[in-house]
C-alpha cells in the first residue's frame, strides 16, 4: 500500500496517526498505540519524526477510577488557574464547574473494551481531551441536540453517590454556561465518534488576566464595597468550612479539599498553614499515610 509520508507529515497527528521520535529506542507508548489502531480501523505510526509528546510537565496515570479522577483534578489544578467568580453572592470555582464534569465524564463514559489510551493535553490554546468511545449520537454535540445516554450506568452511579459528578444531563450544559465566562470563547466542542474528543477554549489574555469575573445581583460601582464587607465573613465561612471537612474525614487529601471549597491548591495550603500557626490544627504521622488533627482551644 502506498502511504505519502510527505502528506501526512503536513497534516499532522490525528485520531489515525501518530508521530514518535524513537530517538535511541522504541517508545514504551508505542504498543499502546498500536493495540488502538487495531482495535479501529488501523492507523498510521511514523518513526523518528519529531512528535507532540514534548510536554513541561506529564503524568501517567495507571489506577482505580476514583484516584484517577483524583489525580487528573489536581494536575487542572496544578496547571490551570481559577478565576475569581461570584454567581449571586457566592464565590464559585469556574475551573471546578467546567472539569470535574469534564474528568468524570472522560473517566464514566469510557468505552473500556477498546484499547485506545485517554488523554488530557493541556495546550496553549486549548485543553484537548480524547477517549475511547461507543457513540451513541455521531457528531457534534450541543445542549440543543444532546441526549443523555448513561454508557456504564454502574460507575456513572457510583460516581454521583461520591459527589464527583452531577446528575446525568447536567454535565454539558455546565461547561457551555461556564467555559465562556473562564476563557472568554464559546468555540467548546464535544465530538462523538469512535474517539470521543472534548476540546475547550484557551484565550490566554482572558484566562490568565488578573481582572475579576463578577455576575449576580451586585451593581458594578458597588463591587469593591462588597467584596470588602464580605470579605472576612468569605475567609470565615472557609475556615468552617475546611475544619468541618477535617472533622469528618481526618484522611482528607489537599486535592479533595480544593474540591469540596472550591480553592486552588495554594488557598487550601495556605488555610492550612493558617491553622497549624494558630494552633488549630496538627499534621499526624505524615503526609502519606497520616491524618489530621483538629486542637481544640480550651
Amino acid at each position: 500500500m502506498y502511504i505519502n509520508i510527505p502528506d501526512i507529515l503536513k497534516k499532522g497527528e490525528g485520531i489515525s496517526v501518530e508521530f514518535k521520535r524513537a530517538k535511541n529506542k522504541l517508545p514504551e507508548n508505542l504498543f499502546d498505540t498500536v493495540c488502538a489502531f487495531l482495535n479501529r480501523n488501523g492507523g498510521t505510526v511514523l518513526l523518528g519524526v519529531l512528535d507532540n509528546d514534548r510536554y513541561d510537565d506529564r503524568e501517567n496515570i495507571r489506577c482505580n477510577l476514583v484516584q484517577a479522577y483524583d489525580r487528573l483534578m489536581a494536575f487542572v489544578v496544578k496547571h490551570l488557574p481559577d478565576k475569581f467568580y461570584l454567581q449571586g453572592d457566592q464565590r464559585i470555582s469556574l475551573r471546578e464547574k467546567i472539569f470535574r464534569e469534564i474528568v468524570a465524564n472522560m473517566l464514566i463514559h469510557r468505552e473500556y473494551a477498546n484499547a485506545y489510551p485517554s488523554s488530557f493535553t493541556i495546550y496553549r490554546n486549548r485543553v484537548e481531551i480524547k477517549n475511547a468511545n461507543k457513540p451513541h449520537l455521531w457528531g457534534f454535540l450541543t445542549p440543543d441536540n444532546f441526549e443523555p445516554f448513561p454508557k456504564n450506568p454502574h460507575i456513572a452511579q457510583i460516581f454521583t453517590q461520591m459527589g464527583r459528578s452531577e446528575e446525568l444531563g447536567t454535565g454539558i450544559r455546565n461547561v457551555f454556561k461556564y467555559t465562556h465566562l473562564y476563557s472568554g470563547s464559546d468555540k467548546i466542542t464535544f465530538n462523538e465518534e469512535d474517539i470521543f474528543i472534548t476540546t475547550v477554549p484557551i484565550d490566554e489574555e482572558v484566562l490568565y488576566s488578573n481582572i475579576d469575573e463578577v455576575v449576580g445581583s451586585i451593581e458594578t460601582e458597588k463591587i469593591g464595597e462588597q467584596i470588602t464587607k464580605n470579605q472576612n465573613k468569605t475567609v470565615d465561612k472557609t475556615v468552617d468550612k475546611i475544619v468541618s471537612l477535617i472533622k469528618e474525614n481526618p484522611q482528607i487529601t489537599q486535592v479533595q479539599l480544593a474540591e469540596l471549597t472550591g480553592l486552588s491548591m495554594r488557598g487550601v495550603e495556605w488555610n492550612l498553614s493558617n491553622l497549624k500557626a494558630n494552633g488549630l490544627l496538627k499534621r499526624i504521622d505524615g503526609k502519606k499515610y497520616g491524618y489530621w488533627k483538629i486542637i481544640e482551644k480550651q
